[in-house]
């Protein structure tokens, strides 16, 4: 999470954002003491939230330690990175990337939970090695699930940890959750951006439709992904002796290579992958889009099963979620209809204009900004 940088070599513009960032600071403070919610919790949210919305500092010096690690899960071992604070830590937590080619590397990941960290949180970002190479599988909701066990072992701020998932991971995270051997160790869980019915995004990515609570709607989805999806299934698309080039030419796509893409899919010697390839380039999808909604029919069952959707009820912890009326890739309505089905469970939703899918926006109005202060003050 992380808010875009200021504008260059505009001295006005700076002292309107910093005379924005001072009155969310103080507004979020007073607000903390109004509604008798520790006012604490207000000041390091704010601060959090100010401190990410500065340009980041290359080489700074961290005053956090970002220690190695890794968790043993069903599947093998995942690479992790364990952040520390300086000071007695108040809080622990787990925070699963999205899908991402950088996994626990990514910049934005880093600086957020590396923020976390500065604010007194002790934070876990274990590798979500499927969603690192774009695929969304029950490995991603098992590696959160015994990082959350793991990191309750050790906590020093109490056996009860945050869980928190970005984009994708976000509807793992509330899959992990439903594990009772999981959620006895949780504080509550998270989903930023993230999904409910994976089915019912996957259709949007494809058809341009959106299935809000009052009926379908069209809404331009982000091309990104469709070629997440081409990427998934790209055997039924490609054939095999085609793959081993044109599954890194997808790749490199996605990682936006493109000279390295349109080299790797030179390489393959089928008119059904070249055709595939210039469609991508091209954006003209509708033989993919079609396509892809026959290889997804067959795929109902797996997509349910990786859906939290119509179980969130057996979750035992609050439910906090958080999404951009914006996001392109996975709809507000993902929380909409989360946030319906939750009804009088002990949970909460936020759905603001100030966050683009899961990076923070820098326009926005006071009444959001308190919004989202209050909000990120009941996760830290």
């Amino acid at each position: 999470m992380s808010l875009p940088a200021e504008g260059p070599g505009k001295r006005s513009g700076a002292i309107r954002t910093w005379v924005r960032r001072s009155w969310i600071f103080a507004l979020g403070f007073l607000t903390g003491v109004a509604i008798w919610v520790p006012s604490r919790r207000f000041v390091a949210a704010t601060e959090l939230l100010v401190e990410l919305s500065r340009p980041a500092v290359p080489n700074a010096v961290s005053p956090i330690s970002i220690v190695d690690s890794s968790i043993e899960y069903a599947g093998g071992a995942a690479r992790a990175h364990l952040y520390l604070p300086r000071v007695s830590p108040h809080r622990c937590l787990v925070i699963g990337h999205g899908v991402h080619y950088k996994g626990i590397e990514e910049p934005r990941l880093v600086r957020f939970s590396s923020e976390l960290a500065n604010a007194g949180a002790v934070v876990l970002t274990p590798e979500l090695s499927d969603l690192a190479d774009y695929r969304v599988t029950r490995s991603g909701a098992d590696v959160l699930g015994e990082s959350v066990r793991s990191l309750s072992e050790r906590c020093p701020a109490g056996s009860k940890v945050g869980l928190l998932g970005f984009s994708f991971a976000g509807g793992l995270a509330l899959l992990a959750a439903l594990d009772a051997r999981v959620s006895d160790h949780l504080a509550y869980v998270a989903s930023v951006g993230g999904y409910h019915d994976l089915r019912r995004v996957l259709a949007f990515l494809l058809t341009d439709t959106v299935q809000t609570l009052q009926g379908p709607t069209e809404r331009r989805a982000h091309e990104y992904g469709l070629v997440v999806l081409l990427y998934q299934y790209l055997p039924s698309f490609v054939p095999e002796e085609d793959l081993p080039y044109m599954r890194p030419a997808i790749r490199a796509w996605l990682e936006e290579d493109r000279s390295r893409a349109w080299a790797l899919a030179s390489r393959a010697t089928t008119e059904k992958s070249e055709r595939v390839f210039t469609a991508l380039a091209t954006r003209e999808t509708g033989a993919i889009r079609e396509a892809m909604t026959r290889v997804l029919s067959s795929e109902t069952d797996a997509l349910r099963a990786l859906s939290p959707a119509g179980r969130l009820n057996e979750i035992r912890v609050p439910v906090y979620l958080l999404h951009g009326t914006g996001d392109s890739v996975i709809p507000p309505e993902e929380t909409a209809w989360a946030d319906k089905e939750l009804g009088e469970r002990p949970h909460r939703a936020l759905i603001t204009p100030l966050i683009e899918h899961v990076e923070l926006d820098a326009n926005f109005r006071i009444g959001d900004a308190l919004d989202l202060v209050d909000f990120m003050a009941s996760l830290i």
